[in-house]
């Protein structure tokens, strides 16, 4: 069948069409995406306001068309962390399905760590053993750990590229002490839950999915993405320290410029990159390989195994 998924997310709104059976590899069709960055939309009182939410309607319209267009006979619609905290959600989501026809489901952030870990196990298999999966995105991270499909852990911290940039890196380029209090900030938050994932296990592989982690890892000499997404990608956690000195002496329009880093995302992949040293060190994590699977397959594969239950 054809299945489309319309992901809501903090930076994007992308709907992904695949061909796909039950226990079959999901084929990959078409890729529309609209880039909203809602993270960064959002109103002094928490709420995303009626330009905010005229933007997210269009966009969620017009990939309810394209979907038409690409003949999907089953369209699964989802939003993350930035409709999830917004503060007129209730709102947002009537008028999605009001006025584009889209019944938006929100996902907890627990749950994206939960279909993020799926996505990531179906990818590596059983043979990987224990994974800790990490995942940037533009509203949270992600981090979960587990033996078996389902983690035995799943957590989601407020550190996403997008929101970090907004509220902790104003200045472009940004201050050397504004990097310093970012990375005490996240330091602190990863405080609290890395003796949780510690205590789950020691991983066998430890991986990371998402734009900003294959951003830092293109920067850090992986394979370009062109050459498709079989090729084994890694990130190294001295590779990231030097990524950090690197981004901070830039601005955005600078980092634009550099491979694998795309301009509407380049004013956040500083925030990223710390993110992305700080989870490392937390953990003890010399580096991570990078899957092309997250979220968006971890639901589509989540769909196809209830299809295939019927």
């Amino acid at each position: 069948m054809r299945l489309g998924v319309l992901d809501v997310g903090s930076n994007t709104v992308h709907l992904l069409v695949v061909d796909a059976h039950a226990g079959g590899h999901p084929d990959p069709v078409r890729s529309h995406k609209a880039e909203l960055h809602l993270a960064e939309l959002m109103q002094a009182d928490g709420s995303l306001g009626r330009s905010g939410t005229d933007v997210l309607v269009e966009a969620v319209r017009s990939a309810q068309v394209e979907a038409d267009l690409e003949g999907v006979e089953d369209l699964v619609a989802f939003a993350t962390s930035a409709v999830r905290e917004a503060t007129d959600s209730a709102e947002v989501l009537a008028r999605v399905r009001d006025e584009s026809g889209v019944d938006l489901q929100v996902l907890s952030g627990e749950d994206e760590a939960r279909l993020t870990f799926l996505a990531v196990r179906r990818w590596f298999g059983w043979s990987a053993g224990r994974l800790l999966c990490l995942d940037i995105g533009g509203g949270s991270l992600e981090l979960a750990t587990g033996r078996d499909e389902e983690p035995d852990v799943a957590l989601s911290l407020p550190l996403g590229a997008g929101r970090l940039t907004r509220d902790l890196l104003p200045a472009d380029p940004p201050k050397r002490r504004e990097v310093a209090a970012l990375r005490d900030y996240v330091r602190t938050q990863l405080s609290d839950v890395v003796p949780v994932l510690s205590a789950a296990g020691e991983p066998d592989r430890a991986v990371a999915t998402s734009k900003t982690f294959r951003s830092l890892a293109r920067l850090d000499g992986a394979a370009p993405y062109a050459e498709g997404p079989r090729v084994p990608r890694s990130l190294r956690r001295s590779g990231l320290e030097r990524l950090v000195e690197l981004l901070t002496g830039m601005r955005a329009v600078d980092r634009a410029r550099l491979p694998g880093v795309s301009p509407s995302r380049a004013h956040q992949l500083l925030a990223g990159a710390v993110v992305a040293l700080e989870a490392l060190d937390s953990l003890g994590l010399d580096g991570v390989d990078v899957c092309p699977w997250a979220l968006r397959e971890g639901v589509i594969l989540r769909r196809l195994d209830w299809l295939g239950g019927d």
